[in-house]
């Protein structure tokens, strides 16, 4: 399969279609048997495509009976702009503008170039225009990250090669960095703040990264296989973000009228279950395999939310209490 083949039939049915176009406008008179040969792909998928030319875009393809091949019986001055709804288009709006969270990764370009492909197969009788897209939409992340664009790639060409990756951590709220070599997993944006979920031989667990607090990254010669079971989505079933634990806890919160017009319509976690009460209050119900993460989210809700069960839970927010109001007694 030639380059320009594989590329083709790897590609979607626009960029086929393309190139049926091309050969057609250039009088060579292609038919099904010369454009699968050339494209790498079955009669029978070069005729749905032609169809597709013919019926969807309105395009005046026939075919020739002496010359064995289509051709366009009228001129066609340029191939059909791609077909766009208003909900598509305003989708394509969102998608652009959510491109600025990932501004200094290494995602961003590749981000950019793959939106502006796609635009530039708009027509200009579209029914939202780009240019205004600032006006009427915006992504405003909360304190996002400073990024360290060499860290990104020495982690994503880790992560593409499994390799493994050596490089100092510093643990939270500690002054000296450690040495660790890991074998990286995979790469997650959540709440603003990336982190690296990766497999740690010398514990011979796994371990969550917090991007951050790491330094002087170093791709290593040892490759390993990822194991095909890993799901990220699975690893953190239990954890209200990123915090991993070994318990299992089932956490019950009260939030009064003011809280819960905030609680409602979001998914906080997957196991939640949420229970209208009178007063237009809520109960929230969730499963949990660690108290940290939910010990600081209850606190950002201050008098609105009231945990109760499990004791654990309300003995720790009681002391957290405690402290806080001693450093404003006076």
């Amino acid at each position: 399969m030639s380059k320009v083949a594989e590329h083709l039939h790897t590609r979607p049915p626009w960029e086929r279609m393309m190139l049926i176009h091309e050969r057609i406008q250039g009088g060579a008179f292609p038919n099904c048997s010369t454009l699968a040969k050339e494209i790498d792909v079955c009669i029978r998928t070069v005729l749905r495509d032609v169809d597709f030319m013919r019926d969807r875009l309105r395009l005046p393809i026939e075919y020739d009976d002496l010359k064995y091949g289509f051709y366009y019986s009228k001129p066609v001055e340029k191939f059909p702009s791609l077909p766009v709804t208003e909900t598509e288009l305003f989708a394509l709006l969102v998608a652009h503008k959510a491109i600025a969270q990932y501004h200094g990764t290494p995602f961003e370009t590749p981000l950019r170039s793959a939106f502006q492909k796609l635009t530039t197969q708009l027509g200009s009788t579209t029914p939202l225009s780009l240019d205004g897209l600032a006006q009427v939409l915006s992504f405003r992340p909360f304190a996002p990250e400073d990024t360290d664009l060499e860290l990104f790639e020495i982690l994503h060409r880790a992560l593409q090669e499994h390799r493994e990756v050596r490089f100092l951590y510093r643990n939270l709220g500690t002054v000296r960095a450690n040495q660790r070599q890991v074998r990286p997993y995979h790469l997650a944006c959540i709440d603003n703040h990336w982190y690296l979920f990766a497999f740690d031989p010398s514990r011979q667990d796994m371990r969550t990264f917090v991007l951050t607090r790491m330094s002087r990254p170093e791709l290593t010669d040892q490759r390993f296989t990822r194991p095909k079971n890993f799901n990220p989505d699975e690893y953190l079933r239990g954890s209200l973000s990123v915090f991993k634990g070994k318990e299992d806890f089932e956490i019950v919160v009260l939030f009064d009228a003011w809280a819960a017009d905030l609680i409602r319509g979001r998914q906080w976690h997957g196991s939640q279950e949420i229970q209208e009460l009178p007063g237009r209050k809520l109960r929230m119900r969730l499963r949990l395999n660690n108290l940290e993460e939910m010990e600081r989210w209850i606190l950002g809700w201050g008098r609105h939310a009231t945990v109760e069960r499990p004791q654990k839970l309300i003995n720790r927010l009681r002391e957290a209490a405690r402290e806080v109001a001693a450093k404003y007694c006076e």
